[in-house]
């Protein structure tokens, strides 16, 4: 893989078949808000490094993205922090799948997101109008929410180790998983074996009820 930003870069690649590198180039200090000079150099080592960090991040939530059930039930009830109130993300919300789905993009991992550069790709994910105002409410309840931080001195964001989790949980569930499920007739089914193991877990459960003498959900 090989994401550009600006006048730098973040290469990815198995050497020799066995070892996975990472190859963070910084052609121009100010890309990552450094000054050009050498004293600055401990700094821009620093922030690179950060870079690699958010990647391998990103990456090792998408081999296994379960979030717990504390972040998740948090995540679905409005947030009040430092007498701020917020509102909820709830999973399944075309809204909040467009937002979670925008925050996968590769590019924020290395270069972080704006107001203006996450709005636009909100707004082609919902199809649909999407205000300036409604992404600034959008990143206030992200924010309050613990799930992206914003970066000092600037007006970028990156997102946090719970918003790395959420997000790539959203949207592997979601499109993979629940949509075919949910699918029209003429739509196709969701995998035999998904079907099937959903089935398990559907009887292991009802059985569970009838052994605790608890009348099954209708």
């Amino acid at each position: 893989m090989d994401f550009r930003y600006k006048h730098s870069r973040v290469k990815q690649y198995l050497k020799e078949g066995r070892a996975l590198r990472i190859e963070t180039v910084i052609n121009k200090p100010s890309d990552i808000g450094c000054l050009a000079r050498l004293e600055h150099l401990p700094e821009l080592v620093a922030k690179a490094r950060r870079v690699n960090a958010r990647l391998l991040s990103v990456e090792r939530a998408g081999q296994g993205c379960a979030i717990g059930s504390a972040l998740f039930e948090r995540i679905h009830q409005p947030h009040i922090q430092g007498g701020q109130r917020t509102g909820a993300l709830r999973f399944g919300d075309p809204r909040a799948m467009a937002l979670t789905g925008a925050l996968c993009a590769s590019i924020h991992v290395v270069a972080g997101f704006t107001n203006h550069s996450l709005r636009g790709l909100v707004a082609g994910l919902l199809d649909r109008d999407y205000s300036a105002n409604q992404m600034t409410y959008d990143l206030r309840r992200l924010r309050l929410h613990g799930l992206i931080e914003r970066i000092p001195g600037t007006h970028r964001y990156v997102l946090t180790a719970d918003g790395i989790r959420v997000a790539v949980f959203y949207n592997k569930v979601h499109a993979p998983v629940l949509r075919p499920l949910v699918a029209a007739p003429d739509q196709p089914p969701a995998p035999i074996e998904l079907r099937r193991a959903l089935g398990t877990i559907d009887r292991v459960v009802a059985n569970y009820a009838d052994n605790a003498r608890l009348a099954p959900a209708a």
